[in-house]
């Protein structure tokens, strides 16, 4: 379903540009609100530059654009502007599945042209600003001598007020993107992963991203200068940083902008800057609930490789596709039912087969006797970054899972960053990054092998997210993030802040496996670091702030069932949504959102805290007025505390409507979750 309202024009270039004060042309183009503008010129070296204004206050200074080729002339100086024109948009568009079913792309749009001579060479900027910010890319025309080009560097730049307050992970590291998030000045970034978060002194709120990563790299940020970042892209091994041939269109940078936090919670950018659903009918892509045979391999009662203590055995996994049907859990996870993963298993990319069981693990029977229950099985392909073995491997195994009733797929690429393996042509072992051109080209290919047999893909070790599941439903998440995992035997646990950073950084990109839902908070004892930094409520509370279209209820079914008061909240919440608010908090501190059920009238509140306790006052606003709600509270109880007291819970009920607000007690490390059902 695609509805539009075009307001579509193209004004003349007298229009468009303007006589700035260095006597040359400035292109000017604003958002539908008139709150956001940006100005488009050249330096008077001919160098392309531009300029973002929030309410006339500079969110971005000037600015250099271009990019830099190997062996031909580059798109840097010597620029004029030589043509320009505007539009307008105005439609909405339904989501197959997602946070919200509904999303409006209200945009004014600039398509700047650049020119140089000595040697003629042209290129172009097209620029869509939004309400909540905006995106630009770079569109390079067929021209002479550009049929087959390295791009060795782009130049794109974010020029930032030096008194910036920044949060991000570190990047280009061996662990990917899984680090915990640092707040510090923007003075202080080396390279920074993105999302990136930025507070300006006046209290404005900025993200830099990208949307539409597709036969391209992915960048970094790098720090230039005072302030100054600057597009830093993921190269190949052998030093190119993108491969390709005119014409081509990069992504789109994305400057997401708003006057607080929240604003950037509820942004769209990302998803409105990338293409429509190319896979047609995706009716067979199915969100959901697992449960799995992982936290007890991750806690050390289970091994993935064979021997005495195997996790994916034919009756272990029976005895979990038992618990989820009891329980209405739509998938069951198997890790480890495939051959190769003895010995050091992130060593063993070569060996893995992707369509061998080892001999205790029945993989037609087990798959028959989940669908005979209700459920389906949810495949794993942990590839250890080889990819070539399991580029060569995929299709069979992509067929098997669709012959079998799979519908999802959790891939792994579990290897230090700039270690994904492929072999040449000439049988040499070569490694790149996950975040290459080489890796974007490859997660496409999954998901189109996946497409194929009516599997959804859900990628670890993963590129970052860029909004391509629009383009590409079957892509339902992935992680990108320090997930769960780190929080069972691990020695440094992730910090207590670490999931009210994660909804400012990470989850502006898209949807995220963390893999909440652990009640065993403490299952190495209560003075072990090794551990869940939260309270239960806060575990309940991730169900709602931490989106996801498949979500894992993660704890061992021993452990929910020694809680059905908790337990009760993960069987009830759903994991599609209708419409999601973000309502209050700020980065860093706390976060409160909420969301309402596709399939029902029933909305949903999560709320989770760091290490400071506190009480959140939810206005009810969103009900539907002249409407009574049950509202059902699972909350911090009287003294709860995550490093003392984590399993303190109190589950409590009370009529409400959308006149009234909700009064959320907060412990240290914690959280609520509320239902609101209307009373008939």
């Amino acid at each position: 379903m695609h509805f539009t309202s075009p307001v579509c024009r193209t004004l003349s270039i007298a229009a468009l540009l303007v006589l700035a004060a260095s006597h040359a042309l400035a292109a000017v183009v604003t958002s539908p609100d008139g709150r956001t503008g940006v100005t488009v010129t050249t330096t008077d070296d001919g160098r392309p530059q531009y300029a973002v204004q929030f309410d006339s206050e500079p969110v971005i200074l000037p600015s250099h654009l271009g990019l830099v080729f190997r062996d031909e002339a580059d798109l840097d100086k010597g620029f004029v502007i030589a043509a320009g024109t505007t539009s307008s948009a105005d439609s909405t568009w339904e989501q197959p599945w997602g946070e919200r079913r509904f999303v409006r792309d209200h945009y004014n749009e600039l398509l700047v042209t650049f020119a140089a001579e000595n040697p003629q060479r042209q290129f172009s900027v097209r620029f869509r600003v939004h309400d909540d910010g905006l995106g630009f890319r770079y569109e390079v025309p067929a021209q002479d001598a550009f049929d087959a080009l390295v791009i060795d560097e782009e130049l794109t730049e974010f020029r930032l007020p030096v008194d910036t307050l920044g949060w991000w992970t570190p990047g280009r590291g061996w662990n990917r993107y899984e680090y915990h998030t640092r707040n510090l000045p923007v003075v202080d970034i080396t390279l920074a992963n993105t999302p990136a978060t930025f507070r300006l002194a006046n209290g404005t709120h900025v993200s830099l991203h990208e949307a539409a990563l597709v036969n391209y790299a992915g960048y970094v940020l790098e720090q230039v200068d005072h302030g100054l970042l600057k597009t830093n892209l993921t190269p190949w091994s052998d030093g190119a940083r993108v491969k390709t041939a005119a014409p081509f269109v990069t992504p789109w940078r994305t400057i997401q902008v708003a006057d607080d936090a929240i604003g950037l919670l509820n942004s769209s950018l990302i998803l409105n800057l990338n293409e429509p659903n190319a896979l047609g009918d995706v009716s067979w892509v199915e969100p959901g609930r697992y449960v799995g045979i992982w936290w007890a391999m991750h806690i050390g009662e289970r091994t993935w490789g064979s021997g005495p203590n195997h996790g994916a055995t034919t009756e272990e996994a029976k005895r979990y596709i038992d618990f989820a049907a009891e329980h209405g859990v739509s998938g069951v996870l198997v890790e480890g039912w495939n051959t190769g993963w003895d010995g050091n298993w992130i060593e063993n990319g070569a060996v893995f087969s992707f369509t061998e069981a080892y001999p205790d693990f029945d993989l037609r029977e087990v798959a028959q006797y989940a669908l005979d229950r209700g459920v389906r099985l949810v495949g794993h392909h942990e590839t250890s970054g080889h990819i070539s073995n399991y580029e060569a491997q995929m299709d069979d195994a992509f067929a098997l899972y669709g012959e079998i009733g799979v519908r999802q797929v959790k891939t792994g690429y579990v290897a230090h960053g700039g270690n994904l393996q492929r072999v040449d042509d000439n049988g040499e072992l070569i490694k790149e990054w996950h975040d290459s051109q080489f890796a974007v080209d490859h997660f496409i290919r999954v998901l189109e092998a996946a497409a194929k047999h009516r599997v959804s893909i859900n990628t670890h070790e993963p590129v970052k997210d860029t909004g391509l599941r629009r383009t590409y439903p079957n892509w339902l998440t992935r992680e990108g993030a320090r997930g769960q995992e780190y929080n069972s035997s691990w020695p440094l646990p992730n910090r207590v802040d670490h999931n009210v950073n994660l909804a400012y950084t990470r989850m502006l990109a898209g949807p995220l496996d963390f893999t909440p839902g652990i009640f065993d908070l403490q299952h190495q004892g209560a003075g072990s670091n090794r551990r869940v930094q939260s309270t239960l409520a806060h575990q309940l509370a991730l169900y709602v702030v931490l989106y996801s279209p498949v979500q894992m209820a993660a704890d061992l079914p021993d452990n929910y069932l020694a809680r059905p008061d908790a337990f009760q909240f993960i069987k009830d919440v759903p994991t599609d949504w209708a419409e999601s608010i973000a309502l209050a908090g700020d980065v860093g501190d706390h976060v409160v959102f909420a969301r309402k059920d596709r399939a029902t009238d029933d909305w949903y509140v999560g709320s989770i805290t760091g290490e400071a306790q506190r009480r959140i006052a939810v206005p009810l606003h969103f009900l539907d007025a002249g409407r009574r709600y049950t509202a059902t509270i699972y909350r911090d109880g009287d003294g709860a505390d995550w490093r003392s007291s984590p399993l303190l819970l109190e589950v409590e009920q009370r009529t409400v409507t959308a006149a009234d607000t909700l009064a959320l007690p907060l412990a240290a490390g914690g959280g609520a979750a509320v239902r609101l059902q209307p009373r008939p």
